[in-house]
């Protein structure tokens, strides 16, 4: 059980890009990046269970978020603005073929370059990033300091846990943007994972992927994942719900407000019997498949592709501070913001196979 720290890579600016192994009693080890707190690798039994990239170059060109730690606000606000306290913040529409902020904006947390302290070297190593996001910040109002700690457990827990104040009210919506494939990445598409989502309800979006502000049911729609089902039995369904996004890139309602930490999601590969089970105590889960990946330079001499990988992001809902039916998003001076979401890796036994 161990933290190393090692060079990964230098920023054009010249400033070092470090990376961060734990490495737990039973071999499984997790790679962090001092670029975007990013999760850049994940080595279960020797198996690399998430997508990621081998240099800086590739992260700052793909715009894919792979791995990063998301924020200030995470997914899309419509039309890059937002009403507090009476007065309209205007932020970046980045994705100005839909009109819409995504993420964080043009320099968002995924391309900050994050301090960090190794705070546990033994049982259940832990190293801790953080960063400062400074008033006017891509538009945000207040000081807003952040912090995310790494763990991971022996039994193959990697927990994230989020921590943020702010000297003005701001809005803060923090997830992690990793992209799973439980065949190892490089290996198949994601179609025959299996996905299970504890949700009744999602959001649906319009064509520029903002929510409506209702609130649906999953019954009867492609986005039933209340049982066990292959993801590709939703990406090849024709179903009304994927009528913009090309798969699925939905946020589902775990509840209505915060909740005690619990599960949100399960997966499991058919062929290698690799498990991930995702808990959070936020009250949303954007479950993406990978839709728009095209061309990215990946680990292995890979390229990552359309559906190479699914993303479990935890968060508050998409557009939160245009809806206030939604689960707020709002941090309040002085106060502070405390999160946690895991990742649970297992292997579990499948019938049929030996």
């Amino acid at each position: 059980m161990a933290v190393s720290v090692s060079h990964f890579d230098y920023l054009p600016d010249g400033r070092e890009i470090q990376k961060i192994t734990l490495t737990n009693g039973v071999g499984t080890a997790v790679s962090v990046l001092t670029f975007g707190a990013t999760l850049q690798s994940f080595l279960f039994e020797d198996r690399d269970i998430v997508l990621g990239s081998e240099c800086v170059a590739d992260y700052l060109g793909s715009g894919a978020y792979i791995g990063a730690t998301v924020g200030r606000v995470c997914n899309r606000t419509a039309d890059g603005r937002f009403t507090l306290n009476g007065t309209e913040y205007r932020v970046a529409c980045n994705e100005p073929q839909r009109q819409v902020h995504l993420h964080g904006g043009l320099t968002g947390f995924d391309k900050k370059v994050w301090d960090y302290t190794i705070v546990c070297d033994g049982d259940a190593p832990r190293v801790q990033f953080s960063v400062t996001s400074p008033d006017g910040d891509e538009g945000y109002p207040g000081n807003l300091m952040v912090s995310v700690t790494y763990s991971l457990a022996m039994d193959n827990t990697l927990s994230l846990e989020y921590m943020a104040t702010t000297d003005a009210d701001t809005p803060v919506n923090l997830t992690n943007h990793v992209y799973f494939n439980l065949n190892g990445c490089g290996g198949d598409k994601v179609y025959d994972t299996m996905l299970r989502i504890n949700a009744e309800q999602y959001t649906p979006v319009t064509e520029r992927l903002i929510p409506t502000g209702e609130y649906a049911s999953v019954a009867g729609t492609a986005l039933d994942f209340r049982k066990f089902k292959a993801i590709g039995d939703a990406l090849h369904n024709e179903d009304a719900t994927m009528a913009y996004t090309g798969g699925v890139d939905h946020n589902f309602v775990l509840a209505h407000d915060r909740r005690p930490l619990s599960e949100a999601a399960c997966a499991y590969s058919p062929a290698t019997g690799i498990c991930v089970t995702c808990c959070t105590d936020l009250p949303g889960i954007q479950v993406y498949t990978g839709n728009f990946l095209e061309d990215n330079p990946g680990k292995y001499g890979h390229t990552w592709q359309k559906h190479d990988g699914f993303c479990l992001e935890t968060q508050f809902f998409p557009d939160s501070v245009n809806n206030p039916q939604f689960p707020s998003a709002i941090l309040a001076a002085g106060a502070e913001f405390r999160s946690c979401t895991t990742y649970r890796v297992d292997r579990i036994d499948i019938p049929g196979k030996e």
